[in-house]
């Protein structure tokens, strides 16, 4: 299944195609400036029963050199068998559209980061046939944007940051920076950016944190993704509390509570669950029996 950060790391380009050309400035690309872009089908599924799909794809137009091709892959993890299906998407796309084709891939960690820069062969040692050099973009290159200005002036890179230092320990300062730069926008300016950050931070703690910035910061939108965000928020804090109203029936019961058992009621985010749980604290003869099934 295709995760959250995985589709927040590629969307932010077709939700703002140009965002590629003024990165590649920041970055220092050496690629033509487009003077056109255009979000491309990403199906990339062969008449045979082989189906293959590049996360976004662009066509862009400079002045200079005409048209190209960039294919944008969000990797989380390393994956040993990723360079052969990019050299695949590369090949593929060159022929198809007879376009020059550029890869970038979009990283949260360092190291993965490391890993997709290395340029990889397709032959054996001494023929090479095919070398395939992505653009990586992550953490170690992405601008940490924590000027409110700054962030106001380039929306979607102030969110492209947010999602490349989601672990960093400078995320709750790009996400200030972030819902401080969003106040007064319009709604259907800001939702999208709201949620392509909720979306990227993943289950990470930077979430949480997001998550009061909205309910707090940005407390005027009304719109479904605004309204969504506050309600897990509020969900959370109602298990969270149930989830102490447990241990603390338990305890004061002076039934013993393991590390384990801790773990799992403070872990557990339904509700529902956690109700049943705090049901039978009531009268269990020991802690792990509210976990019985009846």
């Amino acid at each position: 299944m295709v995760s959250a950060p995985h589709e927040a790391m590629h969307r932010i380009f077709q939700h703002d195609p140009r965002l590629f050309s003024r990165l590649s400035d920041v970055l220092g690309f050496a690629l033509p400036t487009p003077v056109e872009v255009t979000v491309m089908p990403t199906d990339l599924t062969e008449t045979e029963p082989v189906e293959r799909r590049v996360d976004t794809l662009l066509r862009l137009r400079s002045a200079e050199h005409g048209s190209y091709l960039l294919a944008i892959e969000s990797q989380r993890t390393k994956n040993a068998a990723k360079p052969a299906s990019w050299a695949y998407y590369t090949s593929y796309l060159w022929t198809t559209y007879k376009l020059p084709t550029a890869l970038m891939v979009v990283c949260q960690d360092r190291a993965v980061a490391r890993w997709a820069q290395q340029p990889v062969s397709s032959g054996p040692p001494g023929l090479p046939t095919l070398t395939l050099t992505p653009l990586v973009v992550g953490p170690h290159n992405t601008p940490v944007i924590t000027d409110p200005a700054e962030a106001r002036a380039d929306l979607a890179l102030a969110t492209l940051s947010a999602i490349t230092h989601a672990t960093d320990p400078d995320i709750f300062g790009i996400l200030k920076a972030l819902s401080t730069a969003l106040q007064g926008e319009p709604e259907d300016i800001a939702d999208p950016i709201i949620e392509f950050t909720a979306q990227g931070l993943g289950d990470r703690p930077a979430r949480q944190y997001w998550r009061k910035l909205v309910a707090v910061d940005l407390s005027f939108y009304k719109s479904y993704i605004a309204e969504e965000i506050r309600d897990e928020g509020r969900a959370q804090g109602i298990a969270q509390g149930q989830a102490a109203a447990i241990l603390l029936v338990l305890e004061q019961r002076g039934l013993d509570v393991t590390d384990e058992i801790r773990d799992r009621i403070t872990g557990c985010d339904d509700t529902e669950t956690l109700r049943t749980w705090l049901t039978r604290a009531l009268t269990a003869t020991s802690a792990a029996e509210i976990f019985a099934d009846r």
